[in-house]
């Protein structure tokens, strides 16, 4: 039994991975594998921060971002609030940094469904119109497929479109994503 498990959470892990490199060729970016790190879905809280925040650090000095896209410290899901720590940590404002934004985003079903049981609540206050970009986004999301959840999930494509929708009409615009400004700094 404990190999089937194990044979499963296996093949989950090599589709999630497929199905990622797919929705990043859709977007038009790479991962960098040699900079993600080895670690179990759903198990983060089993390893050190540090070590974390030590793969992030290691990513940050190679590609030296200006703008660092993060989870929401909000997210029901415990490993995104890790990760958002890590973040936060690995980029914390030293001398000699060259970076100026950090921004949360929210996750359909990982956002919405912590925001009332954390203290702070994913309150987003940087949009970004994404009318032109929607079909690429639908397309990745499609190529996601085993992460969508049907309608009237909040995970659903539907789901999401009408999330970024009412984003969009909360800003005046058809659609938009919506962020959480972090940090800004002006150097």
């Amino acid at each position: 039994m404990a190999d089937q498990l194990e044979t499963k959470k296996e093949n989950n892990s090599s589709l999630v991975l497929k199905e990622s490199s797919e929705a990043a060729k859709v977007l038009g970016f790479k991962w960098l594998n040699d900079f993600c790190g080895k670690f179990e879905d759903q198990k983060l809280d089993n390893v050190s921060l540090l070590s974390i925040i030590k793969i992030i650090e290691k990513a940050k000095n190679k590609i030296k971002p200006d703008l660092i896209i993060t989870h929401s410290k909000s997210d029901l899901n415990r490993d995104h609030r890790i990760v958002y720590e890590a973040v936060v940590t690995a980029f914390r404002p030293k001398h000699k940094e060259t970076w100026s934004q950090i921004l949360s985003f929210e996750i359909a079903s990982a956002t919405d469904y912590g925001n009332s049981l954390f203290e702070k609540k994913f309150d987003p206050n940087y949009f970004v119109n994404i009318k032109q970009e929607w079909s690429k986004k639908e397309k990745a999301l499609k190529a996601y497929k085993s992460e969508m959840l049907e309608f009237p999930n909040s995970r659903s494509i539907k789901g999401i479109k009408t999330l970024n929708q009412l984003r969009g009409v909360q800003n005046g615009i058809d659609m938009a994503e919506a962020f959480e400004l972090v940090k800004f700094i002006t150097r």
